[in-house]
Parts: structure tokens; sequence; C-alpha cells
């Protein structure tokens, strides 16, 4: 084992701090569960958002999940696409499912303002979120 002096020990401290700062901070996900006031806000904020219809209980949705976590932390322009839960126990039979037509539960749609711009239902491919996901870019 090599023995290092002070002066050593700080220069490698100095460039590992260095080096650091380059690297930019994964961007964090955004996940908020449904209200009109959370909704009302992303639409009147003119980017790209999900809408996530999910249950607790729906082995479909917790694969969905897994991908977008997934996805998330791979690239920082999808942890960027705040999502919101809706929860289909509570808000299946709601005003916002039955205005966008959602079929069931594990549909995910992607909007901006109150258009849509993509939709995925019962889907648990990466590359079909990943893509749904790329229709924010457009």
């Amino acid at each position: 084992m090599t023995n290092l002096d002070r002066r050593t020990v700080l220069a490698l401290m100095a460039g590992l701090a260095a080096t650091s700062a380059l690297v930019p901070p994964a961007a964090a996900l955004e996940i908020a569960d449904y209200s009109q006031e959370n909704l009302s806000k992303l639409q009147a904020w003119g980017k790209p958002y999900l809408l996530d219809f999910y249950a607790s209980w729906c082995v479909t949705c917790a694969a969905q999940q897994r991908v977008l976590d997934d996805l998330t932390k791979a690239e920082a322009k999808y942890a960027a696409i705040p999502i919101v839960r809706v929860d289909w126990d509570t808000y299946g039979n709601g005003e916002l499912a039955k205005s966008l037509a959602i079929p069931r539960r594990s549909t995910l749609v992607l909007m901006r303002g109150t258009t849509e711009l993509g939709r995925l239902v019962a889907e648990t491919r990466e590359d079909k979120i990943a893509a749904l996901l790329d229709l924010a870019g457009t």
C-alpha cells in the first residue's frame, strides 16, 4: 500500500470535487396525486405531463411504474415530465376519466394543457412507454 503525503491527498480530493461538479445531478421524478387543483396548474403550465390511471392492486400498473422509474432514472428528459397519478378506485368513474374516455386502469395519457398527445392502455413494454414520453418533445 502506498503512503500518500498531505499535499497529494488534498490534490486528489480537489480533483474529485471538480469532477463531481461536472456531473449534473439526476433529475427528480415529479409524481403528484390527482386533484383538480394539481391538474389545473399543469394545464396552465403549458408543458407536457403524464396522467397515470392506476390502482394499487393492479399488477399491470405496478409493471408500468417500474418501467417509468427505470426510464426516468436513465433519462433526465423523462424525469422532467410530471406525473399525475389518478387512483382508479377513487376517480375511475369521475369526470376526468369520462371526459378523456379512459377505458380502464393502467392507462397512461400524455397531455399538454388540455390536449392529448398520446396514450397507452395496459402497455408495459419499455420501448412503447419511452415512445409515448418522447411525444413530449414534439
